[in-house]
């Protein structure tokens, strides 16, 4: 059964409610027309009612199972509601008027739905940069516990090839530990995806062929995962090459004791430089269908779209965030 067939099949009868902050985009209309009548999700779209009826109607989409909600005409009593929380959850950081307009951005208002319950999980990212999707959720739902960052993840997938790869999308800089936690957060994005994760903390160095800081760090990070979530041990290792931890042969031949080389499909890049060229090259070279960024690590589902993303990117991220909601539960 292909990937999305098997995660269809996973979330069918699950009653999963996404939140959709750009109502107004076709290619998001486009996808929750789809996912409603397929019954994977219920989806909300914010925005301007009358612009989404408006597009709707120019696409030809029927929006009769879509749940619309205009954030400027919410009830007194709900955006009273809605502050209110706000305010509790930023501890005294913004004051009611901060919090009124923030809940006027509509990532802001989609964000505090998850946070309170009224959707599951949140897409967004079509027309928004990702700081405007990732901001109001690292305030707002904040990390996981036993997370201190969040990490983005794409998931690579050409016939039965399937790899995680991270961190694409988010940390600039990692240092040991923030590499440990993108490890121990790929390996649960993998779990979702049906695969048992072998994890490859990748550097230009195998087992010691080369010295220096960088593949310190990776070493150290290797440790410190192992030490954080002993449940992985034996799924962990590095340093290693791409190709020792990817080609059977050359993982017998650079790191013959290895549990993981040879054999891994999730990797773990020591920069974001490293993963974002990394992931892009196995998508334009190499063939594979890259899925993502898939943000890893927060303590409810949001997704982040890429704002060149089409309605089937759209259709399988909330497809993705679906299962990770399942997941959480």
């Amino acid at each position: 059964m292909a990937l999305f067939d098997e995660l269809k099949e996973k979330i069918q009868d699950d009653q999963i409610t996404l939140v959709f902050p750009e109502g107004e985009d076709p290619r998001i209309q486009g996808a929750v027309v789809r996912l409603a009548e397929e019954g994977l999700v219920s989806p909300i779209l914010l925005g301007d009612e009358a612009a989404i009826q408006e597009n709707a109607e120019a696409a030809g989409f029927d929006l009769a199972k879509v749940k619309v909600i205009d954030p400027a005409k919410q009830d007194a009593s709900a955006k009273a509601a809605m502050v209110a929380a706000l305010v509790e959850r930023r501890n005294g950081k913004t004051d009611e008027e901060t919090a009124e307009k923030w809940l006027a951005d509509v990532n802001y208002f989609g964000t505090m739905m998850v946070q309170m319950g009224q959707a599951d999980g949140m897409v967004s990212g079509a027309v928004h940069p990702t700081g405007d999707t990732v901001r109001p959720a690292l305030q707002l739902i904040k990390t996981a516990p036993g997370s201190k960052r969040i990490s983005g993840a794409f998931f690579l997938q050409k016939g039965d090839q399937r790899y995680v790869f991270a961190d694409c999308a988010i940390n600039i800089e990692l240092d040991a530990e923030t590499m440990a936690q993108v490890a121990i957060q790929s390996a649960e994005t993998a779990k979702a995806f049906g695969l048992n994760p072998k994890i490859a903390m990748l550097s230009f160095s195998t087992k010691g062929s080369a010295k220096g800081e960088m593949v310190d760090k990776v070493r150290e990070a290797t440790q410190l995962a192992k030490d954080l979530a002993p449940e992985l041990a034996n799924q962990i290792d590095g340093e290693l090459q791409f190709d020792a931890a990817l080609v059977p042969s050359v993982g017998k031949a650079k790191a013959a004791d290895s549990t993981v080389a040879g054999q891994a499909n999730v990797f773990v890049f020591p920069s974001l430089e490293a993963g974002n060229i990394g992931y892009k090259i196995a998508q334009r070279l190499g063939g594979f269908e890259a899925m993502g960024p898939i943000l890893q690590g927060l303590a409810k589902p949001v997704s982040d779209l890429s704002r060149g993303c089409s309605e089937e990117d759209v259709y399988k991220v909330a497809i993705i965030t679906a299962v990770q909601v399942q997941n959480a539960r």
